[in-house]
């Protein structure tokens, strides 16, 4: 018996299990994503394109909507086991409310543009990303409503980016511009004409 004296490597890798592997990168299961990615897009579009359209959020009162209900998120800061933490009220009423008109801005076009890459399938995992950004800005505020389902749906999407936009414009965006890790052939080529 002889033993061998070199070091061992180190697993640097571990590896997913298969269900999680087909799931989040396997184009078989892109359907599943089409139905959850729309449907959270729908709701993105419908929330954002009612405050575009209301003069409270984004009118001749810009700002007053938003007012009314960091108000609310305000009052529910108080109290023995408060619904809004201490830390994000002082973000309320140090930095949205002074500037509420342009938050009121964000929030409504943010909403819009979130709702249209989700329905569209462009730029799906980052479009999911600040969808749940603002669900869990919203449920910081002590608002529940269908916040957690909207962001437990996300978190799917953010999870199955590489092929949540399989069946929409992801399916060629992806490759063409690439992601920051490795660039995609339009940028290849950029690289290729600039090194000779």
């Amino acid at each position: 018996m002889t033993i061998n004296n070199q070091k061992r490597k180190f697993v640097t890798r571990l590896e997913e299990p298969p269900i999680a592997r087909a799931l989040f990168s396997s184009v078989s299961w892109a359907w599943l994503w089409l139905i959850v990615r729309v449907y959270l897009g729908v709701r993105w579009l419908q929330a954002g394109w009612g405050k575009v359209g209301s003069p409270a959020w984004t009118g001749s009162e810009a700002g007053t909507a938003l007012n009314g209900f960091v108000s609310g998120a305000l009052q529910k800061a108080t109290g023995e086991n408060p619904a809004v933490q201490g830390w994000y009220a002082w973000f309320l009423e140090n930095l949205v409310q002074p500037n509420s008109k342009i938050f009121a801005h964000m929030v409504a076009y943010g909403e819009v543009l979130v709702g249209i890459a989700l329905i569209l399938g462009l730029f799906t995992g980052i479009a999911a990303f600040f969808g749940s950004f603002m669900n869990m800005n919203y449920l910081l505020s002590g608002t529940v409503s269908t916040n957690p389902i909207l962001l437990f749906l996300s978190l799917f999407i953010i999870l199955a980016w590489r092929v949540a936009g399989w069946w929409g414009l992801d399916r060629w965006a992806l490759p063409a511009l690439g992601t920051p890790w490795r660039p995609g052939f339009i940028f290849e080529r950029e690289s290729n004409k600039e090194s000779l």
